[in-house]
């Protein structure tokens, strides 16, 4: 049996081996620190045993980071049969290579997640050295604890599944807990996108600032945010009535006459979002901003965001936009391809992935 012919792929058929290094290169790797770091990335160019490979769900992410390394993105067939079943062929020796696989675990979640899970155990099968999974959102993550009867943990069934398709290594970017790097039984190195957020609001010098976290949940994630920016603290208290749908209670801290940034990880339907925004601005906020690393931007989304008073939603592109997203001109994208390539070229070299963020 055959993949259907009349079929349309999933990805073009044969990624190009040709990936262009002149290709426009993220903010981190632009000014005094370009040079070096072609300098360092020579050494991956010449690297026979280092391979990067990506899925269908963000190939131009993918195409960016190969572009930061200035390496090839490895050759792969990816088709469907015509019941929807995933084809996958590496097209190039990967024998004890050291191989980096690119896919977020985005909607439709459930394909790209077996799509992964058919590429890793297709290089597991081709004698690949060492996989690294680089998942720059990891999907299942909300679902990490036992928070009613008889419910899943997922976040940890993924964590799992992972591991038994062949995974060796996971590089992963703004859990939505960061217990999760627990539920893994190899290596696991994680990344925050704060780096990238901090640089793009620093830059836009804006008075009176203060970082709010969204929920309880989030204050950590906030607390080191506002430390960076050098600027307070405030919380909106929050309780959930059910999946996707909140019901914000009230503001611990000082907004009043303050520029406030809204920290999350994750923005689904925005309904929190948006009702964090209109609690803010009850309490006597001037103007409201809002950064997140994975814009999953489900549902009415979309709509709200329009709709909304929030001056601005700065996100990264972990996850690629829907075309209705990507239209709306008060969201603004970060790409932290840059983030990944130093991460992968710390884990390729074996030296440290915390100098990150120091």
């Amino acid at each position: 049996m055959t993949p259907s012919q009349d079929m349309p792929t999933l990805t073009a058929e044969t990624n190009q081996t040709n990936v262009s290094t002149s290709a426009a290169l993220p903010q981190q790797a632009k000014g005094p620190a370009a040079a070096s770091e072609r300098k360092r990335s020579s050494r991956l160019a010449d690297d026979k045993r280092f391979k990067i490979f990506c899925g269908s769900a963000n190939r131009p992410l993918c195409e960016e980071v190969c572009a930061f390394l200035g390496v090839p993105l490895g050759q792969t067939k990816l088709q469907s049969f015509s019941d929807g079943e995933i084809h996958f062929q590496l097209l190039e020796n990967v024998r004890g290579a050291d191989v980096f696989v690119l896919q977020p675990t985005s909607a439709p979640v459930e394909k790209n997640l077996f799509e992964l899970l058919i590429m890793i155990d297709a290089l597991k099968r081709a004698s690949a050295g060492r996989i690294t999974v680089v998942m720059p959102y990891y999907g299942y993550a909300r679902q990490d604890r036992k928070d009613r009867p008889r419910v899943a943990i997922t976040s940890k069934l993924i964590a799992d599944v992972l591991q038994t398709a062949g995974a060796n290594r996971a590089l992963l970017v703004d859990l939505h807990a960061a217990q999760i790097q627990g539920f893994f039984n190899i290596p696991v190195d994680h990344l925050f996108a704060s780096p990238v957020l901090v640089g793009y609001f620093r830059d836009l010098n804006l008075p009176n600032l203060t970082v709010v976290s969204p929920d309880a949940g989030g204050v950590e994630r906030a607390r080191f945010f506002a430390q960076k920016l050098g600027v307070p603290l405030a919380i909106v208290d929050k309780r959930r009535t059910d999946i996707n749908v909140t019901e914000v209670m009230n503001v611990i801290g000082d907004v009043k006459g303050r520029t406030c940034i809204i920290l999350d990880d994750i923005v689904d339907t925005a309904g929190t979002l948006t009702k964090t925004v209109d609690a803010l601005l009850e309490n006597g906020a001037e103007q409201v901003y809002a950064c997140a690393s994975h814009a999953v931007l489900s549902g009415p989304a979309v709509d709200r965001l329009a709709a909304s008073r929030l001056k601005e939603l700065v996100i990264t592109n972990t996850i690629p936009l829907r075309p209705e997203a990507a239209e709306l001109t008060k969201i603004k994208v970060l790409s932290v391809a840059g983030l990944l390539g130093r991460a992968i070229e710390s884990i390729h070299m074996e030296t440290s992935v915390s100098t990150l963020f120091s």
